[in-house]
């Protein structure tokens, strides 16, 4: 396994070091490759990949699966976003259910309940327990050469190696499946789970005036939180104008973005 981690650890680095597109993306498809050869190994699921810092690997909170995601950033502006859902089996064999970014195929992006092969693509830095099956993917969503995006996901195990992305768990409007925040590229936004109050905190985000309402590039923090309280019942329920303490905004920075100064990174986080 440290040898499946060591080629892993070089194709990432010149993932995202090459300053040429096509060379990054030739990169990215060996990367693709090898990761599914190392996961290919009996227990594999037990390796941490601990060198490999410039993707995102999540463990669920009841050791059922982790997920593998990350980035590709794209000279437009854009980003194209990988992923993988490793499951734990009895038998130490593999068992993966891929994730395919269909981000700009997808209708109704907010209700629509999706399949693997129709994810909306983001990379996941945090994971929260819902219900037997179920949880919240906190991800970041690189998006548009002038806005970002954050996405509050819902993640259900159907069995086997089937997932489900998106669910109307949110009580302030049962059409909605996932949230999705948009706001400037120049703003971080605060988006985190509080353990403590078993709760997801966010920013709110306006208009820089009311007359750029839908303008996503001009949105921002106004400095007053809400958050999502997990029920009992593996429900969302809305929280308004809450007190947060000690706010430690955004991971933006710790993602690659080729609109911002080089900050020297070895990686993509």
């Amino acid at each position: 396994m440290k040898v499946w981690q060591d080629s892993l650890v070089k194709l990432g680095t010149k993932m995202f070091k090459n300053s040429a597109e096509p060379e990054r993306l030739d990169n990215n498809f060996k990367f693709v490759k090898t990761l599914v050869s190392a996961l290919k190994e009996p227990n594999s699921y037990y390796y941490s990949f601990e060198q490999l810092n410039m993707i995102a690997i999540l463990s669920s909170p009841d050791n059922n699966f982790r997920i593998f995601s990350w980035n590709i950033p794209l000279q437009d502006g854009s980003y194209l976003y990988y992923g993988t859902i490793q499951h734990k089996t009895a038998n130490g064999q593999i068992s993966l259910t891929p994730l395919f970014d269909k981000t700009f195929e997808i209708n109704a992006v907010d209700s629509a309940v999706l399949s693997s092969a129709e994810w909306y693509g983001a990379q996941y830095y945090d994971i929260v327990p819902l219900g037997k099956n179920q949880y919240v993917l906190l991800g970041w969503k690189g998006h548009h050469a002038e806005y970002t995006k954050k996405v509050i996901e819902i993640l259900t195990l159907k069995g086997g190696n089937h997932v489900e992305l998106g669910a109307p768990i949110f009580l302030e409007n049962p059409k909605i499946a996932r949230r999705i925040f948009s706001y400037t590229r120049q703003a971080t936004m605060y988006l985190k789970y509080n353990r403590t109050y078993n709760r997801i905190e966010f920013d709110n985000l306006i208009p820089a005036d009311p007359g750029l309402k839908g303008n996503f590039k001009y949105y921002g923090p106004d400095l007053s939180y809400d958050a999502y309280e997990v029920t009992k019942e593996g429900k969302l329920k809305l929280q308004m104008d809450i007190e947060v303490n000690n706010v430690e905004r955004g991971d933006e920075d710790r993602y690659i973005d080729p609109q911002k100064p080089d900050k020297k990174r070895k990686s993509g986080l």
